[in-house]
Order: C-alpha cells, then sequence, then structure tokens
C-alpha cells in the first residue's frame, strides 16, 4: 500500500478508533476479474480496508475505500468485503461506519461489479432499524454511492467531500462554477442530506461522537451515562426560550449538552441529542428565531411547519423509535407555512410526522412552550397522538385559532350590526381565551396533563421519562404501515 494510501486510508480508521484497536479483514482481498486487462493491475485489498474495532469500548465495524487503487471504484470483491462486514455486524449487533472515497461503480466489471453494489444496498436495508448505520464522505461519493450514504441513518461530510447522484455539470443548464450541487455547503443548507459537516478531523469527531452517544443496535434499552449534574436544576432564564428553542433544549440538558442534527437545514425544525439524568435522549423542537451569541435575531418563522421541517423531524423520529430513544417535544406552532410551492408537499411531509409520532412506541413527553393553535398542534407528538405526558408552560396559549381570527368567524352576522367593532372583537377575543384558548382549559379538558413554570421544566421532564422507564407498548400484527 502506498503512503498516500496509508494516510488516506487506514490513518482515517486510525483516527475514528481507539488506538490500536483496529483490526482487518481481507487485507489480501484483490479483483477477480481479468477484463480489460485488470488482473495486470495491483489491487490491495480491492480499494477498500474492512475490519473491526472500539469507540470508547464499542464494538464498530468499519470500511475505508482507498482512493489510490482505480480510484476507490467499487468492484465485484470490493462490494463484497462490505457485504460481509455487514453480515457480521448484524450478527454481534454493532454498528458500521463507512468512510467514503470513491470513484464510483468499477467501468471494468460491469454487471458483476453491478450486482455486488446491490448486495450492498440489500444488507443495509435488511441493517435498517437494526444496527446505526454512519457514513463519512471524505471524498467523492457519487453516483449508487450517493444512494447507499442516504440508506444510511447519519451521513457526515468533511468539507472537501463531494456527494451526488448527477455530478454538477451533468445537470440541464448547470455547471460546478454556477451551483456545485455536490458540495458540503450545499447538502447542509439546501438538501439537507449531509446530517452533520466540518473538516476532516470534525467530522471524524462527530462520527465518534454519534456512535458515543446511540445505541449498538435495537435491543438496547437506551445508553446511559453517570449524570452529576443536579436533576432538579432550575434552569434560569428558561421563559425567554420559547421562541429559541435551542436555547431552551441547552437549558434543560444535562451539563448543556446539545447535539444537533441538521443544524443548517430546515432551521425552523430542531433535531437534536440531549441527555436528561444521563440518558440519551431524543429532541423535536419549533424554533421560531434564533439568537447569536451577540443578540442578533433570524426571524425562522418556526411557529409554521414546513416540508423540509416535517421530513426533518420524521426521519428523526423513526430513527429513535427504531433504536428505543425516548422523545422529547417543545411546541410552539400555529399553522402550515402557506405558498404555492408549500402546497405542493405540505399534505404528504405533515402526514408523515403524524404517523412517525402516532406510531412510535418509546417514551414521549411534550412541553407546549408557546401559543399553539390548531391541527398543527395535533401533529406535534400531541395526546391524541399518544403522547404519554404532555406539560405546558403556565403562559402558553392552546386552542384551534387566534380568538380574534376565531371571533371574527363566530360572530359574523353579529358583527355587521356592532359600531365599534374593534371593541366587540377585544371583549369576545378575551372570553374565548378564557373558554377555549387557555393552557388552563385544555388541562381541564385532559390534553395537558400538567401546567408547570418554565424554570422547572428540566426536572419534570426528567421525572416523567424515569416513571416511563419500564414503558411497553403493542400494536397490531402487521407488516408494516403505508404512510
Amino acid at each position: 500500500m502506498s503512503d498516500v494510501a496509508e494516510k488516506k486510508a487506514l490513518k482515517r480508521i486510525e483516527a475514528l478508533l481507539d488506538d490500536n484497536s483496529f483490526v482487518q479483514i481481507g487485507g489480501l482481498v484483490n479483483a477477480r476479474n481479468t477484463d480489460f486487462n485488470l488482473s495486470a493491475m495491483d489491487t490491495p485489498a480491492d480499494g477498500v480496508l474492512t475490519g473491526y474495532g472500539v469507540i470508547d469500548g464499542k464494538l464498530v465495524y468499519v470500511y475505508s475505500q482507498d482512493a489510490t487503487v482505480l480510484g476507490g471504484a467499487v468492484g465485484e470483491m470490493h462490494a463484497t468485503k462490505i457485504v460481509r462486514l455487514y453480515e457480521m455486524a448484524m450478527k454481534m449487533g454493532a454498528p458500521v461506519i463507512g468512510l467514503i472515497d470513491s470513484a464510483g461503480v468499477r467501468l471494468q466489471e460491469a454487471m458483476d461489479a453491478m450486482n455486488a453494489f446491490g448486495e450492498i444496498y440489500n444488507l443495509m436495508a435488511k441493517a435498517s432499524g437494526m444496527i446505526p448505520q454512519y457514513v463519512g464522505v471524505f471524498g467523492n461519493c457519487g453516483g449508487g454511492l450517493g444512494i447507499l450514504s442516504e440508506m444510511a441513518d447519519f451521513t457526515v461530510m468533511s468539507k472537501e467531500g463531494k456527494l451526488f447522484v448527477n455530478s454538477p455539470n451533468a445537470l440541464d443548464g448547470n455547471y460546478v462554477d454556477k451551483l456545485d450541487t455536490s458540495s458540503c455547503t450545499y447538502h447542509s443548507e439546501v438538501t439537507g442530506l449531509a446530517d452533520m459537516a466540518g473538516s476532516e478531523d470534525e467530522a471524524i469527531g462527530m462520527l465518534r461522537t454519534l456512535v458515543s452517544l446511540l445505541p449498538s443496535n435495537n435491543e438496547e434499552d437506551g445508553v446511559y451515562d453517570t449524570c452529576n449534574d443536579d436533576l432538579n436544576r432550575i434552569c434560569t432564564g428558561m421563559e425567554g426560550c420559547f421562541e429559541d428553542t435551542l436555547k431552551a433544549l441547552q437549558l434543560m440538558s444535562d451539563n448543556n449538552f446539545v447535539l444537533e442534527v441538521k443544524k443548517d437545514f430546515a432551521k425552523d425544525m430542531v433535531t437534536a441529542f440531549i441527555k436528561l439524568n444521563g440518558m440519551t435522549v431524543g429532541a423535536v423542537a419549533n424554533r421560531v428565531k434564533a439568537y447569536d451569541e451577540a443578540g442578533e435575531c433570524e426571524d425562522l418563522k418556526g411557529d409554521k411547519l414546513t416540508t423540509d421541517g416535517c421530513y426533518k423531524a420524521t426521519s428523526f423520529v423513526n430513527f429513535c423509535n427504531a433504536f428505543n430513544i425516548p422523545v422529547i417535544t417543545l411546541t410552539n406552532v400555529s399553522g402550515y407555512k402557506a405558498t404555492v410551492d408549500e402546497e405542493k408537499t405540505i399534505a404528504r411531509a405533515v402526514a408523515k410526522l403524524t404517523y412517525a409520532f402516532a406510531n412510535s412506541t418509546v417514551p414521549k413527553v411534550n412541553v407546549i412552550v408557546g401559543s399553539s393553535y390548531g391541527n398543527a398542534l395535533m401533529v406535534m407528538n400531541s395526546k391524541a397522538l399518544g403522547c404519554d405526558m404532555v406539560f405546558a408552560w403556565k403562559n402558553a396559549n392552546i386552542g384551534t385559532m387566534p380568538a380574534k381570527d376565531a371571533v371574527r368567524i363566530i360572530y359574523d352576522e353579529e358583527m355587521k350590526n356592532v359600531e365599534d367593532k374593534k371593541g366587540f372583537i377585544d371583549d369576545k377575543a378575551t372570553e374565548y381565551d378564557s373558554l377555549q384558548n387557555s393552557v388552563l382549559s385544555a388541562a381541564k379538558r385532559g390534553y395537558v396533563d400538567t401546567i408547570i413554570e418554565p424554570l422547572d421544566t428540566r426536572k419534570y421532564v426528567i421525572g416523567a421519562l424515569e416513571m416511563l422507564y419500564t414503558k411497553r407498548e403493542e400494536r397490531p400484527v402487521k407488516k408494516h404501515g403505508t404512510i
């Protein structure tokens, strides 16, 4: 193996795994095909290092493509090594991590390579929901590898990585200098295909963090660390975080730990892992505004559900449910984004999010932190969808719609004969708020379990999750849902 290969392939594995823990499998495998004089070429390990090791003491299986061997192209034996790695990982109940740097399918091997590529897809599909699958994109990840990366649970991109199905120059009316549709920035901010991104060292660190934070398989009942934070800690300043819910999650979490997923995509919806009493918890939150450290505000309009936000939350909830990770939500939502483009897709996206919450059997806790109205409120992990515990901040508003809008509809005829329409609307809106839109009226009807002070949110959520620790919920026997 060349010095360049050593640096590009093995060094990535060594940086990823605990020191001296990597054990290579299939290091002597070479290309089997003889067409196009392939047998005369040196193809060490057939362009991919495969093996196992540990991350923070946890067993993982890893493959790392070597771009110095035929561009890291996927041939028959290259793919077969990855398939065998998956078979072992599924037997052992351990995650698989793929470090991608490849020119794509190996053309010299034609259908042999394509069929072997398909076998990787098959094993990834079987492993989905059974063991976590992680992909790090460090070089080219094009064509069929672009599909492979999205079959994984999490895709981490280095800034030098390129992820695409069709290259930017192959798109009608486009070229790479006009819009680089393969770039890390594009997939972090526009498509959401990159769950996390950074330099190569940062990307490797992100993969290590994910493995440490998440279960190794679907039979583990969560991941726990020792908690040295006060379980009853008062979250000072929480009442001001009803719009910027990322800050609310930071205040709630043990030692303010938050690992955000897809943070630059669909910023109106936060998806993140936090720690509560040492336990890894998935968090989904509507984010209306974002405040930076300088106090500058970005209005995200996050009280309106969007297609991208719903898809982002759906995949996150589905992952948490598959791997027994409790889900909490911070809800502050008043409807759906109303544009022509959104109308084309929003119904399907909302339906998928609704199904994800309703279908999940893990412990679910909802905290209503702001003004939440109508059908969108029902979608966000409501009691109706099977949420186990619903808390609401004492100053939240909960109802069908804002009071003044409701009054204009209910009293449409009466208002025609009213001279002081503004005064009439104000009076009736106050009455409507009291009867229908207050957190108290929702609690009286059983839609809210407990009204809480914002600063007590941490201790109430931790208490609920402790109570729900032994939750078991059976569902009707079926092959799978279709939504």
